[in-house]
Formats: C-alpha cells, structure tokens, sequence
C-alpha cells in the first residue's frame, strides 16, 4: 500500500495501483498525528510504516477473533460449555485477590 500524508490526512492506495482507484483517507486529529510523528522519529521510522504495521496488526487480530468465535459457537454446538465453577477457578488461578 501506498501512504501519502497531507494536513493531517494520510491516503492509502494498494500498491501498484493508480491513484484512481482504491483510495482511501484516514483522517487524524492532530493529537494522533503528533504522537504518530513522535512515535516515529523516536523509533527513527517513517510514520507510513507505523500506520501500515498497525492496520496491519487490526487485521490479524480481527481475522484471529472471528476464528475464535466460530470455534466457541462450534463447540458449544455440539454441547462442550465450560460449567460455571471451571470458570471461576481459571479466573481465581490467573488473578488471584
């Protein structure tokens, strides 16, 4: 993708592709675009690059969680539920008061 900022916008395209086609504009606040421009020059990146990594990490996660739904949906219909005390003790364990 290609990723063109101006006044607080960033366009994305599809790389190889025309201009024509396939735009899209982010708009930033200008708080967000200052703590991207931050972030950037204190990692020594391009600010293009954080945006792409970011919508590229949303993506995955996205896909990841949708995955993981349809897991739970399919086995809660074939009847496998997690009973409520299982549960409490899996949350006990990991925090414990």
């Amino acid at each position: 993708m290609c990723l063109a900022a101006a006044g607080g916008q960033v366009s994305l395209t599809p790389a190889g592709r025309e201009r024509k086609t396939g735009n899209m504009e982010v708009q930033f606040t200008p708080e967000q675009q200052a703590k991207l421009s931050r972030m950037a020059a204190a990692q020594g990146r391009a600010a293009e690059t954080l945006v792409q990594e970011a919508v590229e990490r949303l993506l995955n996660y996205d896909d990841w969680f949708l995955r993981e739904v349809e897991k739970g949906l399919a086995a809660a219909a074939r009847g496998e539920f997690v009973e409520h005390d299982e549960i409490r003790k899996m949350i006990d364990s990991r925090y414990p008061a």
